[in-house]
């Protein structure tokens, strides 16, 4: 699946003025500060955009004038394509500048190139506080009838209106970026958790023990999936168990073929920890439309990153998964198609494309794709 099939970047961060296509299975290469992060980071605020949070976000940013193009940038403008089966796509971008301490959405628009229309369908037209919206029972433009918040967009405060539209909404407010899982000494995925209804285990891991109980309990076979996964990572493992500790709290245990006694979630190596919750997750039929991963290759072993590559393969078809990496040993898994080099171009902000756009044909006859990186054959390495 695809849901969003083209992003288009201006003013922010070293993300100066750049345009991708979307896949399904996107994973990011490059040298630090070429990029990666700052992209995952513009998917938050389009979630935000959608979920009218873009006001907490861009404070948690540091605000406008902080992710701007340094000495460049004078606004941010993020626009987006969304895939319409059968129709052109629907396309959405705004646009922030500061204002004082402050922001303002400067442009938004939602459209669509429609079949007898002579120019593209607008859902959305906004210009500052010049707010408008179709509405279908009037067929056309109207201001709102309500105090509209100037922070945040209108996609996130206009009524419902055509399925495509409100799908582009969903799609968008629940995108969920997935950070490096902690696994300090009191973090959550080595606690005793509240046994209930879990669709994920949770971005710190904090629902991964009712998350798998209740998926052994609802969905044996993809339950079942995770623990032939764990077999086929460990040759030890044998099973997980979750005792209950306390009233309505469970614990989790591994169970090694080698020991008499299992081993609790704090007993576990943080390589462990991790490659389970990402095992966990990727499995999980409760993935948003949109995923972001970085950095999923921190504590593991280069062997677990061929099964966790299968995974996110098998995961790209139920969400559109953005992964940003440095592990020249998870590329070595990787085809050129799925794979966004990233670099510093020579104004000193950042470029993206995809490798299979590289002539990489006669080096990937001889050489593994991780070889051709580090060889410097596909840029990245900057």
């Amino acid at each position: 699946m695809s849901a969003l099939k083209h992003v288009q970047i201006k003013g922010f961060r070293r993300l100066y003025d750049l345009d991708l296509d979307m896949r399904p299975l996107m994973v990011m290469i490059g040298a630090n500060g070429v990029g990666k992060t700052s992209l995952l980071d513009v998917f938050s605020l389009l979630s935000a955009s959608a979920a009218g949070n873009l006001n907490i976000r861009l404070n948690s940013m540091g605000g406008v004038a902080d992710i701007l193009t340094f000495d460049r940038g004078q606004e941010l403008s993020l626009s987006i394509d969304k895939d319409v089966p059968g129709h052109n796509p629907l396309k959405y971008s705004f646009t922030v500048v500061p204002e004082g301490p402050s922001y303002a959405i400067s442009s938004e628009t939602l459209s669509q190139v429609k079949t007898g229309y002579p120019e593209s369908f607008k859902y959305i037209y906004s210009i500052y506080d010049d707010i408008r919206y179709y509405e279908g029972d009037e067929g056309k433009l109207v201001r709102p009838n309500w105090d509209h918040n100037p922070m945040e967009t209108s996609l996130s405060q206009v009524p419902k209106m055509f399925r495509q539209t409100e799908e582009l909404r969903r799609i968008l407010s629940s995108a969920t970026q997935y950070h490096v899982l902690d696994v300090r000494e009191r973090a959550p995925v080595k606690l005793p958790q509240q046994m209930k209804p879990a669709e994920l285990p949770g971005e710190d891991g904090q629902d991964l023990v009712p998350f798998l109980y209740y998926l052994r309990e609802t969905d044996f076979e993809r339950y079942d999936t995770i623990i032939d996964t764990l077999k086929s990572a460990f040759g030890g493992f044998e099973s997980l168990q979750f005792p209950p500790v306390a009233a309505g709290m469970l614990a989790m245990t591994w169970k090694d073929k080698q020991f008499k006694k299992p081993m609790y979630m704090h007993q576990l190596s943080e390589g462990t920890l991790r490659f389970l919750w990402l095992v966990a997750l990727l499995q999980s039929p409760g993935l948003s439309t949109i995923t972001m991963i970085d950095e999923p290759e921190v504590s593991l072993h280069p062997e677990l990153l061929s099964i966790l590559l299968e995974l996110m393969r098998e995961a790209s078809q139920r969400t559109q998964l953005i992964v940003a990496t440095h592990s020249d040993r998870l590329i070595r898994f990787l085809k050129p198609e799925e794979v966004v080099i990233m670099d510093i171009m020579d104004d000193g902000c950042a470029g993206a494309v995809w490798s299979d756009s590289c002539d990489l044909e006669e080096w990937l006859a001889e050489y593994s794709l991780d070889e051709v990186w580090r060889m410097g054959r596909m840029g990245g390495r900057s």
